[in-house]
């Protein structure tokens, strides 16, 4: 499984994040991310939900 890593995290490696159910788990319409140098931000998930970002490639 991959790891996922809860909105607001600092410092985490770059590339392309998703958004995903608190389990890891498809929702419909995530957000995407890309990020560019190791201390970025991760940004907030949908509002109301406590989904996480998941690394892609």
């Amino acid at each position: 499984m991959a790891k996922l890593f809860e909105p607001g995290i600092d410092n985490v490696k770059s590339g392309r994040y998703i958004e995903v159910g608190p389990r890891g788990g498809k929702v419909s319409n995530p957000h995407h991310a890309t990020m560019k140098n190791n201390t970025s931000t991760l940004p907030p998930t949908s509002q109301g939900t406590h989904n996480k970002w998941k690394k892609v490639n």
